[in-house]
């Protein structure tokens, strides 16, 4: 049966890699960029089969609108993928009020109203499939990147939450980790703040340095077309996993960090019971 996707950040990245391989399986795919015609080539080969809309996903009403005519207008819509963000670097003093909102509004607002304007519509036609783009940044952090990890980290809490609540209606949902893969995020897809000098030879200046190409870059090992199909191949399972993890490093970071904490409360347990009332037994 051939299924319909609606995908947010077409443009690049993991967008155009999931919306070219599902058209190339002969899937219908509900594409939405800041500029459509980046997927011109898409429509001229495919036709009918892509619908695009234009959309900034920090335009909380367009999204709606976008969302509605997409399953007004097609019908059903199986399958969900949050994806639109990007990185932003820069040590959380060299970051302006307005870069702070900008990504916070679109890696985490946008991604929860998204949600909250396919839920509805899902809910209605009797269950469906979301996939939330997300990182191992919601799993470990790195200098430099405060505020990313910040929304990604929030993207985690709010899936976490929201899948139960989702599940009786049918609804399943899958947090997309990556690992670091080639894409434009740290290229053309990466903004930075104001370089204080403060920070030049620290931690964060470093990484920004690796970043904007200063310095050797970091192992790259993701390939983003096998992160789509693993993405792909996900939705065929009747059970959604709650978290997909790709990528070497990916998995080892995650494995580490969360080693690490597991570790920390665990020499925490005779603090963490000491503080309980005494009528506690």
């Amino acid at each position: 049966m051939t299924r319909t996707w609606f995908i947010t950040g077409t443009s690049s990245g993991f967008g155009r890699e999931l919306t070219a391989l599902l058209l190339a399986r002969g899937e219908r795919v509900a594409a939405t960029a800041r500029r459509p015609e980046t997927l011109d080539d898409l429509a001229a080969e495919h036709g009918d089969r892509l619908w695009r809309a234009a959309l900034d996903v920090t335009d909380t009403a367009r999204q709606r609108e976008v969302v509605d005519r997409a399953f007004a207008e097609l019908g059903r819509i199986d399958v969900v993928v949050s994806n639109a963000g990007y990185g932003l670097f820069g040590a959380a003093e060299e970051l302006s009020d307005e870069q702070i909102d900008r990504q916070v509004a679109t890696n985490l607002t946008a991604s929860v109203q998204l949600a909250r304007a396919v839920v509805p519509h899902l809910r209605r036609q009797g269950g469906g499939r979301i996939f939330q783009i997300a990182s191992v940044g919601g799993q470990i952090a790195f200098p430099a990147m405060s505020l990313y990890h910040a929304t990604k980290w929030g993207v985690e809490g709010f899936w976490e939450s929201t899948a139960p609540e989702l599940a009786p209606f049918g609804i399943g949902v899958t947090i997309v980790e990556p690992g670091m893969a080639r894409t434009n995020f740290g290229g053309g897809g990466a903004v930075f703040g104001a370089p204080l000098p403060e920070y030049a030879d620290g931690p964060s200046g470093q990484l920004r340095r690796v970043v904007a190409g200063e310095l050797p870059p970091l192992p790259t090992p993701g390939d983003p077309a096998k992160v789509a199909a693993a993405i792909v191949d996900s939705a065929d399972r009747a059970d959604a996993p709650l978290r997909l993890t790709l990528g070497s490093d990916a998995h080892a970071l995650a494995t580490a960090a969360l080693r690490d904490r597991l570790a920390a409360l665990e020499a925490g347990r005779e603090l963490a019971f000491s503080t309980d009332a005494d009528d506690v037994r």
